[in-house]
């Protein structure tokens, strides 16, 4: 019986230069193909060569991709994804696990590369070998450094936009519970809407909501307030209470917008207080509402236009004809550059912007139906996936312009009530000149609406079809002069019912 390692010697030394030159190209073929592999899966080209450290690269990837599939099946992805990337801490860890991932996935295509080469390499055959391996280490160390710095750029941007909380985180947001927000059936969230010009002195929100969130189902109430509020209430622990006992009331200077500002102008009010104006603006805002503000959400508006545009533009069915750019000089509309005609369209983050903060020709009271109904479509509209994935472009005009009084502690647990709101049903009660006379309001008279507004369960949706969209043919056209020419003037649009009402049907 002939030795199969004999033979096999025999082969060997009887090979032709022919023979090991063929066998030579084969074995560094096999070489290459099995690095490659390696690139493709982790230590997928290593088990012929050094089984045992390949099972170890596959089990440290296995171990947090089940983690990562039990997070998953447990929460869903979005939901999973949004809890995570709202924790610092939780992104901290996930950096490190990435790059010992990356750095077990390179040493895998190293430990291939040397461990398949022929040990009959030529010097120039290693090189190129050696070149291919280093480019196949940077096709996973590339993606892995954008990983990082997507990472990164996420913590800093909570950095940013989270700012020091005048609360204890809530005692009732239990992340180990099956539901954060079981012991607490209700929260208010503030929302701020500012433009800080430089034209302007100090923080004076045109827009203020306060979002009245079930927990349980999501359904939210968006009350709106108008920023020319006079006589606005100071709770008694505020200290403007001893200063305006009777409201906050020196005529049209004294408006609820400008309670910030009055606040920020006495910090020895204030003491260990780093910003008074939020204070007093969210205790002057509970004491209007009859509802106590958990939270507080301020947007420069100089950053909603990165945010539409980041979203890939808004669907909105403008109702009324609305100019872009403008201003009231000694009784006349100046300045109008162009103009967002009535209709369904999709608006970019720039006519997006001019559709809800314009009111050249109109009045306040008409930018807070179309701010609530942009805000709407906005919510609607929104892809979270989507934002993700246009976050780094994104990343900056959010740090600069978003501040969230929230504590980070609780931001997982609003991450999952957002999507819940996505889910629920909104609704809107705009406080406008139908409601209150805005020079001697009836907070008494508010305060019921409010409280009237969030008891109410919300009435079945409606099986009948949507209204057909407003087209420019079914409204009024412009103010036309003597010459049939048109002017700045203000537009003729229906009077609307400013009551409890979905926030859709706002446009």
């Amino acid at each position: 019986m002939v030795d199969p390692a004999r033979s096999r010697h025999w082969r060997v030394d009887h090979e032709t230069r022919s023979d090991r030159q063929v066998r030579y190209e084969s074995e560094v073929r096999r070489s290459y193909r099995a690095t490659a592999l390696s690139t493709l899966l982790p230590a997928a080209g290593l088990f012929r060569i050094r089984p045992a450290l390949a099972y170890g690269i596959v089990l440290a990837f296995l171990a947090p991709l089940a983690y990562l599939g039990y997070l998953f099946a447990r929460d869903g992805a979005v939901d999973s994804v949004l809890e995570i990337g709202v924790d610092r801490g939780r992104l901290l860890g996930v950096t490190g696990i990435v790059l010992v991932l990356a750095a077990a996935w390179i040493l895998g295509i190293v430990a291939t590369s040397r461990g398949s080469r022929p040990p009959d390499m030529r010097r120039a055959d290693r090189r190129r070998l050696s070149a291919f391996t280093a480019l196949m280490c940077v096709v996973i160390a590339a993606p892995t450094a954008v990983a990082v710095q997507g990472i990164d750029i996420q913590r800093d941007t909570l950095d940013e936009v989270v700012t020091s909380s005048t609360r204890p985180p809530m005692s009732a947001v239990d992340e180990d519970d099956e539901d954060p927000w079981a012991s607490r059936p209700r929260v208010n969230l503030l929302l701020l809407g500012s433009d800080a010009g430089p034209d302007r002195v100090g923080v004076r929100p045109d827009s203020i909501m306060v979002a009245s969130i079930d927990t349980a189902t999501g359904d939210t109430v968006f009350i709106g307030l108008p920023r020319n509020l006079e006589r606005v209430p100071f709770p008694v622990d505020n200290p403007f209470s001893q200063i305006y006992p009777e409201g906050y009331d020196c005529g049209d200077e004294c408006l609820l917008n400008g309670v910030w500002t009055l606040a920020e102008g006495r910090p020895d009010l204030f003491p260990g207080d780093s910003s008074p104006g939020l204070t007093t603006t969210r205790d002057v805002v509970s004491e209007i509402t009859g509802l106590e503000i958990d939270d507080t959400v301020l947007v420069d508006i100089s950053g909603f236009e990165q945010l539409v545009d980041a979203m890939g533009g808004v669907m909105i069915n403008a109702t009324e004809r609305v100019p872009i750019g403008g201003k009231v000089e000694n009784g006349q509309v100046v300045g109008i550059t162009g103009w967002i005609e009535p209709g369904l369209q999709r608006m970019d983050g720039y006519h997006a912007l001019w559709y809800a903060r314009s009111r050249a020709t109109t009045d306040d009271f008409s930018r807070m139906r179309r701010q609530r109904c942009v805000v709407g479509a906005i919510i609607d509209q929104v892809d979270p996936l989507r934002m993700l994935a246009r976050y780094p472009q994104l990343a900056d005009a959010v740090a600069d312009n978003l501040r969230v009084d929230i504590p980070a502690a609780d931001l997982p647990a609003w991450a999952e009530l957002v999507l819940r709101m996505k889910d629920g049903r909104l609704q809107s009660l705009p406080v406008t000149n139908q409601v209150v006379d805005v020079v001697d309001p009836d907070f008494a008279e508010i305060r019921r609406l409010v409280q009237e507004a969030i008891e109410t369960p919300p009435p079945p949706s409606p099986t009948t079809s949507p209204s057909t969209p407003s087209t420019p043919g079914s409204t009024s056209s412009p103010t036309v002069g003597p010459d049939g020419t048109p002017t700045d003037g203000p537009t003729s649009t229906p009077e609307p019912t400013d009551t409890l009402s979905d926030l859709g049907a706002t446009c």
